[in-house]
C-alpha cells in the first residue's frame, strides 16, 4: 500500500493481525514504574563495579538499545559507548543460531566491557558474544540485563553480572523486547496470550 504525502510516496506494510490481538490480549508483568525502579538498581550496581574502570558499554541489539539507552543518563562516570549486533530470532518467537550483523569498531583489547542487553533467556546470545570479546582480549566483561527469564533451561551456565528484574516463563515484551520485530517501544513488560 502506498500514502500520497505533500508530494512524497511512502510504502505502508500493514501490520500483522496477531501483534494488535497480542496488544490487546496482553498481560502487565512490570509496570512502567517498576521498570524504572529496576533500572535506578541497575545503575548503583553498574556504578558500583564499573565506575572506576572507564568501562565500554556494547549495547546488544536491537533489543539493548531502550534498556541501554535508558541507562546512559542514570551512569555519572566516564564510560565509551558501542554497540554490537547478533540475534537468534530474526524477527520471530523462537531462537535460532547466532547471527552476526555488526560487530563493535572500538578495539577491545584490554578494556573492561559491560553487555547491555534486553532479556536473558537460555543464555546463548549474551554467552556467544562473551565469548568473542574474551577471544577479542578484554580485560574483563560484565553483563547487564533488563530481564531475566525464570526457568532452568540456561544452556550456557552463564548468568548475568546485573539483573533488573526477573520474568515468567512466557514469550515477554515491551521496554526493548519485540513480539515479531513491533512493541519493543512500550515502557512496561507485558506477558504474551499463551498462544501467542
Amino acid at each position: 500500500m502506498l500514502l500520497e504525502n505533500s508530494g512524497w510516496e511512502v510504502e505502508v506494510h500493514p501490520l500483522p493481525e496477531d501483534v494488535f490481538k497480542t496488544q490487546r490480549d496482553t498481560e502487565l508483568v512490570h509496570s512502567a514504574s517498576a521498570v524504572d525502579a529496576a533500572l535506578d538498581s541497575m545503575a548503583q550496581r553498574i556504578t558500583s563495579l564499573l565506575s572506576h574502570a572507564e568501562p565500554l558499554l556494547l549495547c546488544v541489539l536491537t533489543g539493548g538499545i531502550v534498556p541501554c539507552g535508558r541507562l546512559l543518563p542514570r551512569l555519572s562516570f566516564p564510560l565509551d559507548l558501542d554497540y554490537v549486533h547478533a540475534t537468534r530470532y530474526q524477527g520471530g518467537t523462537s531462537g535460532h543460531a547466532l547471527e552476526w550483523r555488526a560487530w563493535p569498531a572500538t578495539p577491545l583489547r584490554e578494556r573492561m566491557v559491560l553487555l547491555v542487553d534486553d532479556i536473558f533467556d537460555e543464555g546463548v546470545t549474551l554467552a556467544g558474544i562473551a565469548q568473542r570479546c574474551r577471544a577479542e582480549g578484554v580485560r574483563q566483561v560484565f553483563s547487564a540485563v533488563l530481564a531475566l527469564k525464570r526457568h532452568d533451561r540456561n544452556k550456557t551456565g552463564m548468568r548475568p553480572d546485573v539483573v533488573g528484574l526477573e520474568v515468567p516463563d512466557r514469550y515477554v515484551f515491551g521496554c526493548g523486547m519485540d513480539y515479531r520485530g513491533y512493541l519493543r517501544n512500550l515502557p512496561a513488560i507485558y506477558a504474551a496470550p499463551a498462544e501467542a
